[in-house]
């Protein structure tokens, strides 16, 4: 059954449920994540790819490319590897050395331009980078997993299964930068590109290559160490390696920086799900599919281990969860409209965490039902920008209480209110938390109070005349425009606001980490404070020379123990 027959007549779950942070930190990968949507076109299009380039030493030292060809473009990542002292390498972003660097160049770079490149990208944000140059990266090993891994293969052995599934990754990346950052090329080069007009499509590409890179390093380690014994690794843990990468403060404030994009991103989610709900009748091999995948979730969830109490806790409910989802399914009954029992009877009986799980599982069996909406996950932001001053004093009140009640609530003349600042890093130009009552810097906090910030504005229109114009208001009150914006934005996109207080002492910065590396496609989160989380990405994907055979489009499902399709 195609979309078209199946209009959805089940509401879309309200922006007050789901844009609190709490559910926002629960959410999972999903089959319109975009590491998921990327392999699909590279699929479906048949980009070729290949290794022109291999210039390392016994040492591991030296330069590699990889091509790849979409249709209408070809893209290079170019790879340094670096030998590396230990005591240098951290995944701080202090850093200033790494353990391999790279650049995703737009085109095919020549001798003159690897010369350029060599002179600049393993200095990274200290180098010089030219338009040619759409992302920039940088990765540190995972050094006991890579060293045996090298060992066992040189000995003509394959690595501990075991081992491969505790860490996850051969290296992690500290850093991905695209949308011109430190010089790189701008997102308008290549935004009207097709492979590159879904949400951080270009820096996603990197990282997967970056994962053949780090898959070819060992087995060429292993060669040069033993070329007589030395064996190539297993397929099948070759497919359980991912990327790790590790993410603190500076990714959390772009979803609050880019609502009408978040907006995007959640009503997609949320429509997909509002699709599978307004199902009259399961569709034929939904629910054996949805069966076999949530077997898989089932033993994946046993196999995520986190030093971190507070998700550790979350993953103890969430297994409980999939006990009593798992008898739920067993005696379930026929019904009008399964799926949406299903998840009506998750509300009442699961955790947050069991129910946007759900979500994925829901949505994964319903491909032609859902993946169109991947189209609808890029937006021109510059279009919500303009603040219209026409609009009067009341009806902008109105619109403040239709859409930030929750922040009218908050007394934000307590101290723990206003317990955090954000502010900018002047030696990285990184996004920081500080804390209000007990570090200076307070007079550079960044426009993330929103809360706050509304709440004044809304004071300030009370004082005027109900139809006074709003631009006029803005005039005499310029440090309102800011609220004033996101007021008018959230008007039109309800899901553009995180319905918490930003800079309270209850704030837990990494929910809305989660909440953004969920719909890149990350799993394995691995909390490491509430500012800074480690992921595995691409973990189960098939590689470059995989893609054209590989099975369905489940690879993020796959447990260690059981071969991806």
């Amino acid at each position: 059954m195609q979309r078209s027959e199946t209009p959805s007549t089940v509401p879309l779950r309200p922006p007050e449920q789901v844009m609190r942070l709490a559910r926002m930190g629960a959410f999972h990968q999903t089959r319109l994540s975009f590491m998921r949507t990327l392999l699909r076109r590279i699929r479906r299009e048949a980009w070729r790819w290949d290794r022109p380039v291999w210039h390392i030493d016994g040492r591991g030292v030296g330069t590699a490319v990889y091509r790849i060809r979409s249709p209408h473009h070809c893209y290079s990542l170019v790879c340094f590897a670096h030998d590396l002292p230990p005591e240098k390498r951290t995944d701080r972003v202090i850093a200033d050395a790494w353990d391999s660097t790279f650049t995703l160049f737009d085109g095919e770079p020549d001798a003159a331009d690897l010369r350029r490149l060599a002179a600049n990208v393993p200095l990274q944000e200290a180098g010089r980078c030219s338009q040619q140059e759409l992302v920039l990266s940088r990765a540190n090993k995972s050094v006991r997993l890579f060293e045996h891994v090298v060992d066992r293969l040189a000995a003509g052995e394959q690595p501990d299964a075991t081992q491969i599934e505790a860490v996850g990754y051969l290296m992690r990346t500290t850093a991905v930068y695209g949308n011109g950052k430190f010089g790189v090329a701008d997102r308008d080069r290549i935004a009207q590109r097709a492979e590159f007009t879904g949400p951080f499509q270009a820096e996603l590409l990197t990282v997967w290559l970056i994962r053949a890179f780090t898959v070819d390093l060992v087995e060429h380690l292993a060669r040069s160490r033993a070329a007589r014994t030395a064996v190539p690794l297993d397929r099948v843990l070759r497919r359980a390696l991912g990327v790790g990468n590790s993410t603190g403060l500076g990714m959390a404030p772009f979803l609050v920086s880019h609502p009408a994009l978040l907006h995007a991103w959640v009503k997609a989610r949320e429509t997909a799900l509002a699709r599978v709900r307004a199902l009259e009748s399961a569709l034929p091999g939904t629910v054996e599919r949805f069966a076999a995948v949530f077997e898989r979730t089932r033993q994946q969830i046993d196999e995520w281990r986190t030093d971190d109490r507070r998700q550790m806790q979350r993953i103890v409910e969430l297994r409980d969860d999939l006990v009593r989802l798992s008898e739920q399914l067993t005696h379930r009954e026929s019904r009008r409209r399964p799926w949406d029992a299903l998840y009506r009877w998750a509300e009442r009986a699961l955790s947050v965490e069991g129910q946007e799980l759900l979500v994925t599982l829901l949505l994964e069996p319903h491909a032609d039902l859902v993946d169109d909406l991947a189209r609808t996950m890029s937006v021109d932001e510059a279009r919500s920008f303009r603040i219209d001053g026409t609009a009067s004093a009341a009806d902008t009140l109105a619109q403040i209480e239709d859409n930030y009640g929750w922040a009218l609530r908050i007394d934000h003349d307590t101290r723990s209110a206003n317990a955090r600042f954000w502010y900018i890093s002047e030696e990285k130009l990184e996004p920081r938390l500080g804390e209000r009552y007990e570090e200076p810097g307070g007079e550079l906090e960044q426009p993330l109070a929103i809360a706050r910030d509304v709440r004044q504005l809304h004071a300030a229109l009370r004082g005027v005349p109900p139809q006074t114009p709003l631009g006029e208001v803005l005039l005499a009150h310029p440090g309102h425009r800011f609220a004033a914006r996101r007021v008018q934005i959230c008007a039109r996109y309800p899901y553009a606001e995180i319905r918490d207080n930003l800079v309270s002492a209850e704030l837990m910065a990494i929910d809305m980490l989660r909440c953004k590396l969920a719909f890149f496609g990350a799993t394995r989160f691995d909390p490491r404070s509430d500012r800074w989380v480690r992921i595995t990405m691409y973990k189960g994907a098939p590689h470059p020379d995989e893609l054209a055979q590989a099975g369905a489009d489940d690879w993020a499902f796959a447990p260690a123990s059981q071969p991806p399709a």
